[in-house]
């Protein structure tokens, strides 16, 4: 039997998106579409689980310990400092597409982690904690921006301070309105990775500072800078070959005048267009739209019972 204090918890995590045009793997934000977790302690073997799956993967993905909320979960409670794994029950209700670039795999990871601080009777978002946790779910996803807009929530800065992950969450303006267009096709992101060069020439990441840098301003501050802001020499191009309906679409939009770009390693499109702007109107078939306000508050715990 389990000596956690707490039996059962609910989890809900919000999707994000990545990049946000010339900011890889640093610029990040919260979206609100989201995957809910439902964990509770039962009896059984330690360190074995059932999960159900609703929704987005129900089918596909492992319904024991194999799960990848699970395995973050027994990882967290090791860190921690709780060896004896309990044995759960999970169901998830999966509403983040997968594999289209908005931060399914994060969500999954952040879910994990804060299930295991929720049944640990520990405050996530305590601040002696959160920037631990961040590093653990940042370590596992292999980079910060995703895992730090689930977490965190709203607008994150992230980076890599030695051999440690940090991030910083700071309010989006409130005329900035993201719209998700979703293909049917999935993605990789390891494929994706795989067809940026290791080098690229000093203008195209001169170019790419600057507009990092003007993000975070028309994104906190100034909405209007916004198609200027999101441009990118960076990552995009280099990747059209894997989706090229994806980066045409992101030119339409552009051409129009609405700031857009590839969400996270696609090949979602994310948009942020003005309140003039009807970026519905220029989208192909092919595509699902989702209006997705900035979610303001991350990931949430409930105890439930």
């Amino acid at each position: 039997m389990s000596s956690l204090p707490v039996r059962a918890v609910r989890v809900e995590v919000p999707a994000s998106t990545a990049n946000l045009g010339s900011g890889f793997d640093a610029l990040g934000m919260a979206l609100s579409l989201y995957d809910t977790v439902f964990a509770r302690v039962i009896d059984g073997p330690p360190g074995t689980a059932t999960v159900s799956v609703a929704g987005q993967g129900a089918g596909l993905l492992p319904g024991d310990e194999r799960h990848l909320v699970v395995r973050v979960v027994h990882d967290t409670l090791a860190e921690l400092g709780i060896q004896d794994l309990p044995a759960l029950d999970l169901h998830c209700e999966n509403n983040i597409p997968h594999s289209r670039g908005l931060g399914s795999s994060a969500a999954a990871i952040v879910a994990g982690i804060a299930v295991a601080h929720g049944l640990a009777g520990i405050d996530l978002r305590a601040a002696e904690n959160v920037e631990r946790a961040l590093h653990l779910a940042a370590v596992r996803e292999g980079h910060a921006d995703n895992v730090a807009a689930s977490m965190l929530g709203d607008f994150v800065l992230a980076w890599r301070e030695s051999d440690r992950f940090r991030a910083a969450s700071v309010p989006a303006h409130p005329e900035v309105s993201p719209i998700a267009f979703v293909p049917q096709g999935e993605s990789a992101t390891h494929v994706t990775r795989g067809l940026l060069p290791e080098r690229v020439p000093h203008a195209d990441a001169a170019f790419a500072a600057g507009r990092a840098a003007l993000a975070v301003h028309a994104i906190t501050r100034d909405p209007s800078l916004l198609l200027a802001a999101t441009d990118d020499r960076l990552h995009q191009d280099y990747r059209e070959p894997a989706w090229p309906e994806t980066v045409a679409l992101v030119r339409a939009l552009r051409a129009e005048g609405i700031a857009a770009a590839v969400s996270g390693a696609g090949p979602t499109v994310l948009a942020l267009p003005s309140k003039s702007a009807n970026a519905h109107e220029v989208a192909s078939s092919g595509f699902t739209a989702l209006d997705l306000p900035v979610d303001r508050r991350g990931v949430r715990t409930h105890v439930e019972g």
